[in-house]
């Protein structure tokens, strides 16, 4: 009969390490198993018009890097202009309010002579009050003239915001995802263009029961994009669900992954793995005690 080989035989020995050396990570930890994942734009939005009209112009093509504030179309807005036109000419003109000054201002005069003449009795008590009257009037005339220029300045700043709604532009910075419109149509309630923003990308992850407690947020999570050429990245953990999914005993994990140069598109499939050495470093789970 064959003897057994003992279990601290050199051969076996040497076997178990070979077998740790592949469960373990890069960095000689060990790691969890590959978990299948999916990259998303971190938030997207459809950008409409806020007001029904047609679109003179589109500015941006789908795939185009846009920036925050940036014109995206505009809007035919012939009417709004003259109207603006027209409020600013309002809103710029003195004369009504230069008129009504200098007849506040002469009337004031006109009652210090009068009351003048009034103390030397060259003039009767009537007088003086109808001078008194005309001087409360001027100043009447001269406050609704100031009151009249302040509402022509909101009426040309109205005129502006109808103006400026006819102009679209990006609510984040991102990249045209979806274009929907083109020159010549009429904008209504459906959305001109869709602004996806990638960087940072959302990892979705949905992990097994098992790893439950392990993964916190904050820790690191190697990240492998089903993209030819594509590198292992670092994602790190925003968000651990707190509902598990009792028909398949997984919970859902969100990543945040950096892209500064928006080399890595959104909608790709990948490979998630948990080392638990980034799992160590992660902040602590609710309710657990620091000890010192």
């Amino acid at each position: 009969m064959k003897t057994p080989t003992p279990l601290f035989h050199p051969s076996v020995w040497r076997g178990l390490c070979v077998l740790a050396a592949c469960l373990a990570g890069p960095a000689g930890v060990l790691a969890a198993p590959l978990t299948g994942c999916l990259i998303e734009p971190e938030r997207s939005a459809d950008v409409g018009s806020p007001v029904a009209g047609v679109i003179e112009r589109i500015e941006v093509e789908r795939g185009q890097r846009v920036r925050k504030g940036q014109v995206l179309a505009v809007l035919r807005a012939e009417v709004e202009r003259a109207s603006l036109d027209v409020a600013k000419s309002r809103a710029d003109s003195n004369a009504d309010l230069e008129a009504a000054a200098a007849n506040a201002a002469f009337n004031r005069d006109r009652l210090v002579r009068a009351e003048d003449l009034f103390r030397q009795s060259f003039i009767s008590q009537q007088a003086l009050d109808q001078a008194r009257t005309e001087a409360r009037l001027a100043d009447q005339k001269l406050k609704q003239a100031r009151e009249q220029r302040a509402i022509s300045r909101q009426e040309r700043d109205v005129a502006e915001a109808q103006l400026s709604q006819r102009v679209i532009r990006s609510p984040m910075d991102g990249v045209v995802a979806e274009r929907h419109a083109a020159a010549g149509e009429r904008a209504d309630d459906k959305p001109l263009l869709r602004i996806a923003r990638i960087d940072p990308l959302r990892v979705q992850l949905v992990v097994p029961t098992s790893l439950y407690g392990q993964v916190r947020v904050g820790g690191k999570v190697g990240v492998s994009p089903e993209l030819p050429g594509a590198a292992r990245l670092i994602a790190r953990v925003t968000m651990v669900d707190k509902v598990i999914d009792p028909a398949s005993n997984t919970f859902r994990v969100q990543l945040e992954l950096p892209n500064p140069d928006l080399a890595l598109p959104a909608g790709l499939r990948c490979k998630a793995e948990i080392d638990a050495a980034a799992v160590a470093a992660a902040e602590p789970a609710p309710g657990a005690t620091r000890h010192r």
